[in-house]
């Protein structure tokens, strides 16, 4: 009798699961890089902290060990979530929590934080603000927002899941995404330069990128919370600044 045969067969990807998604990653750990140089910035001395180049520090060494990233790895835009396919997706979704938010985040500015006494009309003030409406309607609030998501969802957070994962992709769904969102979340409104900016109004940025990364971590797609980002600081922009003018 013929022996049967106990080959198993060759490995074959599910609908689900393209070569970024199974293939491992290199570098993982610069994502590391923001989140210890942020943590580092609030043991410098006060005077040092009022720097603005020194603000900036976390964000650049986020882009740098993205680009880095980027270099020893393949598939970046299918890994940063960035696909072609996927933005008529992000759009609908970004759209829809961005308006939510927008309009949340001004209840919350306008009429809860003066309730408790807290100070809303430094937002005068902001970098932002200075910049005429012409410029940030919508070209500025756009490009800050690619940037930003870029930056704190699609590197930082992806390679959080990446890195706990054992660098595979594979399973990175399964490993603590919680903490990966609540960590990326926390980098995000603890920049230094958010916070000098915004003083006690950066908390408003914690609640949104928890939101944020739930978004990219369910749909694995940086156009929506790209997209939400712009929504809602546009909505928020355009009402603050006629309020407060």
């Amino acid at each position: 009798m013929a022996r049967a045969d106990h080959t198993p067969p060759p490995s074959r990807l599910t609908p689900h699961e393209t070569p970024a998604r199974t293939a491992s990653e290199q570098r993982t750990w610069l994502a590391l890089l923001p989140m210890a140089s942020t943590a580092l910035y609030y043991a410098l001395p006060r005077r040092l902290q009022t720097y603005t180049p020194i603000q900036f520090v976390p964000q650049l060494l986020g882009y740098l060990g993205l680009l880095l990233w980027a270099r020893r790895n393949s598939h970046i835009s299918e890994r940063l979530g960035l696909a072609r396919t996927r933005i008529s997706q992000g759009l609908r979704w970004g759209i829809i929590t961005g308006l939510i938010l927008g309009c949340l985040n001004v209840s919350v500015i306008l009429w809860f934080v003066p309730l408790l006494g807290g100070d809303i009309f430094f937002l005068r003030e902001t970098p932002h603000a200075r910049i005429p409406a012409i410029f940030m309607l919508p070209w500025l609030i756009i490009l800050i927002a690619v940037g930003v998501e870029l930056n704190f969802r699609g590197f930082l957070l992806g390679r959080l899941l990446a890195v706990r994962a054992g660098t595979s992709l594979r399973t990175q769904a399964t490993i603590a995404p919680a903490l990966a969102v609540w960590a990326a979340a926390l980098t995000f409104a603890f920049d230094p330069f958010m916070v000098a900016t915004f003083k006690h109004l950066h908390w408003i940025a914690l609640w949104d990128g928890i939101v944020w990364g739930m978004i990219w971590l369910r749909l694995r797609n940086l156009y929506a919370p790209i997209t939400a980002h712009a929504v809602e600081v546009m909505v928020m922009y355009s009402i603050i600044k006629v309020i407060l003018a």
